[in-house]
């Protein structure tokens, strides 16, 4: 069985229909979401309808609980706030509604969990190894050997054992037993790697591994979107840069 694991779509559309047409020539058997399908970029219906027609189970990101009235948008910076006050306006109450519904995390296999942020809070980020070993007492007691998450923004591959691995495009890594590992596929719609390419991961449960994926797309589209409805700059600019 394989797993396609994408996170942080962002509302950016170019990058989602990229991400998707790959994902359909790899032809896995599901897909799963690790949330905030809001936030950042100008398209979030067109976004959320592509996961909800899809049927894909997704989860709560914080953007997606901020943009549905669930939390309080005024920790987030400035550009990111005025998005997401944007976004409010204008999403449909369908994929409102769909949006509110989404879990907090999600548990495939029996062993394999998604969360956004981490297994304690949508809202926290897992940057380095050390943010990943304090999330271990959160799996404590659960029969859980891989954690995913997203809102980072970076492609991550944290193991318990503390072996640093490349996370570059097209590197796969082997899942050991008797090990517990935190893996982010890093962003789809808004990548903070330096690597401005969309980004996501295929899980394979046969040969027990995890394959980085990256692909381009219309950046310069995407980012005439977001000037066009009057977003701030600095969310368009920051596309081509990949942070």
């Amino acid at each position: 069985m394989r797993i396609a694991i994408i996170a942080d779509l962002h509302a950016n559309l170019e990058a989602t229909q990229r991400v998707f047409e790959d994902i359909d020539r790899r032809n896995p058997d599901r897909i799963f979401c690790l949330g905030d399908l809001s936030g950042y970029n100008a398209q979030p219906n067109e976004v959320i309808a592509i996961l909800r027609e899809r049927g894909i189970p997704t989860i709560m990101g914080n953007h997606d609980a901020a943009v549905c009235g669930l939390e309080d948008p005024w920790f987030f910076r400035s550009s990111a706030k005025k998005a997401i006050e944007w976004q409010t306006e204008r999403i449909d109450e369908v994929n409102r509604a769909w949006l509110k519904r989404a879990p907090e995390q999600i548990v495939f296999r029996r062993a394999y969990l998604g969360v956004h942020g981490s297994p304690s809070s949508r809202d926290d980020y897992i940057i380095d190894w050390l943010d990943a070993m304090r999330q271990l007492e959160f799996l404590d007691g659960r029969e859980i050997d891989v954690c995913f998450f997203g809102h980072s923004h970076r492609p991550s591959f944290f193991s318990e054992k503390g072996t640093e691995v490349d996370v570059t495009a097209g590197s796969v890594h082997q899942l050991k037993p008797r090990n517990r590992y935190f893996i982010n596929p890093g962003a789809v719609g808004q990548p903070r790697d330096r690597d401005p390419r969309a980004a996501f991961g295929i899980l394979d449960l046969e040969r027990m591994t995890f394959e980085f994926c990256r692909v381009e797309y219309d950046i310069e589209t995407c980012a005439g979107k977001i000037l066009e409805a009057g977003l701030p700059r600095d969310l368009a600019s920051r596309l081509s840069k990949g942070k």
